[in-house]
């Protein structure tokens, strides 16, 4: 794991998030890109040297909350983009390849509606790099117990798995599975892949209407630092893909969550 990105935006707990990022990228002697995105049009002539003052004004903002944190010796590299942030995020991992993007919940407060907000949501739905989602405050420990849940055990390309596999060589971690057989599902979806079954001390096997669902009936039980699960159009986070953002009736865990990519399944 070598380059990882942090998306910055005008959070108050940007910081917060970015000091994970960087104590999670030390381990791995990973470099750090802080990226803002910002939109401006310059149609017109007297607009040309907009672009530049606001890209200024938004490097100027990311150096600010660099400031703020500890960079213990961590390579943090500053990247703006003007335009769209999926585009952005689909540019910059064209040119460096991101191993990682590492971001913010929407809120750590069950009374707060929803899980991911509209940018959140629109990250973790319409890119194909991994992900890890880290609930505001969030300090870093070693990754110990990581529960991996998935209601099919179908994977296309083992290097999908890469994220997972470092995290649990760099902690010794136990990766522990929990396959949901949901309503609908094949045969072929009880049949799980062999390199994905090589990482896990245990496989646990459970019925329910969700993937979500078996999350919520083990968690307690197995008390995880970290849920891994799958990017799908029909999988764990299904909702994604008829709107940008997930409430929390529909997820809400207090610990990280790692996404892995399957492409277009």
């Amino acid at each position: 794991m070598n380059n990882i990105l942090v998306p910055i935006g005008t959070s108050p707990n940007a910081s917060n998030t970015l000091q994970y990022a960087i104590d999670f990228a030390g381990n791995f002697g990973a470099q750090v890109f802080v990226m803002d995105v910002f939109s401006v049009s310059s149609a017109s002539g007297s607009l040309a040297n907009i672009e530049e003052k606001v890209a200024k004004s938004s490097k100027e903002h990311i150096k600010e909350i660099i400031a703020s944190v500890n960079t213990n010796n961590v390579e943090i590299k500053i990247a703006t983009y003007n335009g769209d942030i999926i585009d952005g995020l689909n540019d910059i991992n064209k040119e460096l390849g991101i191993d990682l993007i590492i971001i913010a919940p929407k809120s750590n407060d069950i009374k707060e509606e929803l899980y991911l907000g509209h940018t959140s949501g629109r990250i973790v739905k319409q890119t194909n790099i991994p992900t890890l989602i880290v609930p505001k405050g969030t300090e870093f420990k070693p990754i110990q117990n990581i529960m991996t849940a998935f209601g099919s055990g179908i994977l296309k390309r083992n290097r999908v798995l890469n994220p997972l596999i470092s995290i649990k060589d760099k902690f010794i971690s136990d990766v522990n599975l929990l396959l949901v057989k949901r309503p609908g599902y094949s045969e072929d979806d009880l049949k799980v892949n062999t390199a994905l079954l090589d990482l896990s001390k245990q496989l646990i096997i459970s019925e329910n209407a969700n993937t979500y669902l078996g999350v919520l009936e083990y968690y307690q039980n197995q008390q995880p630092d970290l849920i891994c699960v799958f990017r799908r159009k029909r999988g764990f986070f299904k909702k994604l893909w008829e709107k940008n953002t997930i409430p929390k009736s529909e997820f809400f865990v207090p610990i990280p969550v790692l996404i892995l990519s399957v492409k277009k399944d």
